[in-house]
């Protein structure tokens, strides 16, 4: 009987890192799992705890990056998060705010998972110094907006939240504005700067350019909360050539209408024609200033 019970301990406890890697899957709570797994690893700045796959692909602002040396291993007290589940896909999308004054950053991260293992990291930051940035008014109107599932019999279909997005990304060429599908209310929070005013009639049409290309376009699609995000290269094509700097465009869409747009960009802040101030990591900038005139949206980025 002793020998019987420790043989069924022993299995007990050689059963556990084999069961909590299982967990992670196709379906919503597998795809969470893994979010959950990624998070905790971002925390530590350790990613022994990820499951990873013989051959995993790691990326950093649209370039294959060394995942031992990748920003995945700097540990950050991660301040808020909320991701994109997309078992089509098998892929996730985590929006992260680090509010430390040390060290500051806003990422916008990309799993995918192959059967139980996580196949690829996909990581775009921004931190003190890149465009528009301030973690502070990021996580104050990031954390005040709702991103609930949205009733089945009211979610967009998959091609509505992609056609939403390229039509908004369409216009910055063409200034065909009055194709987007505007919704009243919607607010966009770009680096940190914000255009909302909490009013009825707060537009995300406010600093939109023409003549920037918008390219090289992925798109991570969930839509239970009626989101979708663009991995993109903002201003391709440019006098001085070049893809453009690496992005991520953010988007809930209700009723087949913006509501929230988020924008990251890799790309310093001294580096944009005519320079300008960044927010920096703390307190408020008077986000809603900064990003929806000229120097915002509104203005080109470089290559």
């Amino acid at each position: 009987m002793r020998r019987t019970l420790a043989w069924l301990a022993l299995s007990s406890a050689l059963l556990v890192p084999a069961i909590g890697s299982a967990q992670i899957s196709c379906v919503r709570g597998g795809l969470q799992r893994a979010v959950d797994l990624y998070v905790a690893a971002q925390t530590k700045g350790d990613t022994s705890g990820l499951p990873l796959a013989n051959g995993v692909g790691y990326y950093e602002n649209a370039a294959p990056a060394d995942i031992k040396s990748g920003v995945i291993n700097k540990a950050m007290k991660i301040d808020h998060h909320r991701s994109l589940l997309v078992t089509a896909t098998c892929q996730t999308f985590t929006e992260v705010i680090v509010t430390d004054k040390a060290n500051p950053y806003v990422l916008g991260t990309r799993l995918r998972v192959n059967h139980d293992k996580i196949a690829e990291i996909e990581i775009l930051w921004t931190t003190t110094g890149y465009w528009l940035f301030n973690a502070d008014s990021y996580l104050k109107h990031s954390s005040e907006e709702s991103w609930d599932p949205i009733p089945a019999e009211k979610r967009d279909t998959r091609d509505t939240l992609i056609g939403a997005a390229n039509a908004y990304l369409d216009a910055f060429l063409e200034g065909k504005i009055d194709l987007v599908p505007w919704g009243f209310p919607c607010a966009r929070t770009e680096g940190g700067a914000y255009t909302g005013k909490g009013k009825p009639t707060d537009s995300c049409e406010v600093g939109v350019p023409s003549g920037v290309n918008i390219a090289n376009r992925r798109f991570v699609v969930d839509e239970v909360i009626g989101s979708v995000v663009a991995f993109c290269t903002f201003g391709a094509g440019g006098p001085n050539g070049g893809s453009g700097s690496p992005d991520t465009h953010l988007f809930r869409v209700e009723n087949g209408k913006l509501r929230y747009v988020h924008t990251l960009t890799h790309l310093l802040q001294a580096n944009f024609r005519g320079g300008g101030a960044g927010g920096g990591g703390g307190g408020s900038s008077g986000a809603g200033s900064s990003g929806a005139g000229g120097s915002g949206v509104g203005g080109q980025r470089p290559q």
